[in-house]
């Protein structure tokens, strides 16, 4: 069990990460006259030096020439890039769309659709409660699908490509800083080029939008990173089901976004196939909660019951051990003949 104070400290960075990934559709909205395809361009780019300041800082190079000499984690790392790529863009294009609401229910329902990769990719086994939390988020989706008129594509595709960015990144095994650096680097040359694509056509909102609109542009790497950092520091100190608690602020943040901020139309049936959705989610918290309940109490008797056998045996040392050393002892030899 981590210190209390180590927890705290968790807490906050986990709130801090969680907060800012919630709020991040104000950002892109600042940017909103921008197309989507630039302000993604923007974002690979700008990850990169941020990235490469945080590896200086903790000095954590020795994990490069490993991987350039493994080509197929390379490979993953490319698959992840272009995954999390298309994530980026979705969202941005979302926010931008007028399709907030929507796309906080991607991030609601990502957690079901791992899950879901656990069953069909990992061939995990699911817990009855788990599944039941499937099958409402199925149910959820068929009735944002009548609540729509289409299914739900931008909360189906976010979700999709979040679990399998998720998925994939299982076997690259690199921690989160590392991660990210590999591949900002694999997506910074192919934004670059992009980016030299557009000032080269007059099309480059970074050279006509003025001052404020390129110090945006350049924020999108810090706007990335910083909430990453305060990820990884959280995870480090908190346990995995706080943590799996935690990650339902920034959906919840989006949400109210969309309902407060940008006035998006919220009509009785989409309410429900919301309201079927947080059902599931609650199934799912309240399932892990009491698994991991269950796990430190089974943890805590077998300590138990390993102390009292510790205790025991010790006691009976304690008891055995004098009449032992009594039987051990050479008994006094008998006295010989007096000799003048």
């Amino acid at each position: 069990m981590p210190p209390r104070t180590d927890q705290r400290a968790g807490l906050a960075y986990g709130l801090a990460a969680y907060s800012m990934w919630g709020l991040l559709p104000l950002y892109w909205h600042l940017l909103g006259a921008a197309a989507p395809s630039e302000i993604l361009a923007h974002r690979m780019l700008w990850s990169l030096p941020v990235a490469l300041v945080i590896l200086a800082a903790l000095r954590r190079w020795s994990w490069i020439r490993p991987l350039l000499r493994q080509p197929k984690r390379l490979g993953l790392v490319l698959v992840c890039a272009v995954v999390i790529s298309l994530n980026w863009y979705l969202y941005i294009w979302a926010v931008n769309a007028g399709h907030v609401l929507e796309a906080s229910l991607g991030y609601f329902i990502n957690p079901l659709v791992s899950i879901a990769f656990g069953v069909l990719v990992l061939r995990e086994r699911l817990r009855p409660l788990q599944w039941a939390a499937v099958v409402i988020g199925a149910v959820a989706v068929v009735v944002m699908t009548i609540a729509y008129g289409r299914m739900p594509w931008i909360a189906l595709g976010l979700a999709l490509s979040f679990a399998t960015y998720g998925l994939v990144k299982k076997g690259i095994k690199l921690d989160g800083i590392e991660g990210f650096s590999a591949e900002t680097a694999l997506q910074a040359l192919p934004a670059l080029g992009f980016l030299i694509y557009l000032g080269a056509h007059g099309e480059s909102s970074f050279v006509t939008g003025g001052t404020g609109q390129a110090l945006l542009f350049a924020g999108c790497g810090i706007a990335t990173a910083v909430p990453l950092i305060c990820f990884g520091a959280s995870a480090v100190r908190l346990p995995l089901t706080t943590v799996g608690m935690l990650q339902y602020l920034a959906p919840t943040f989006q949400f109210l976004l969309g309902l407060t901020v940008f006035h998006e139309q919220m009509p009785p049936e989409r309410w429900a196939g919301f309201a079927l959705v947080w059902a599931a989610l609650v199934v799912l918290t309240w399932d892990a909660l009491r698994t991991a309940r269950r796990a430190r109490s089974a943890l805590a008797a077998a300590g138990a019951r390993a102390g009292e056998a510790v205790a025991a045996q010790a006691g009976q040392a304690a008891q055995t051990g004098p009449a032992a050393a009594d039987r051990a002892a050479p008994e006094p030899d008998a006295p010989g003949p007096v000799r003048p």
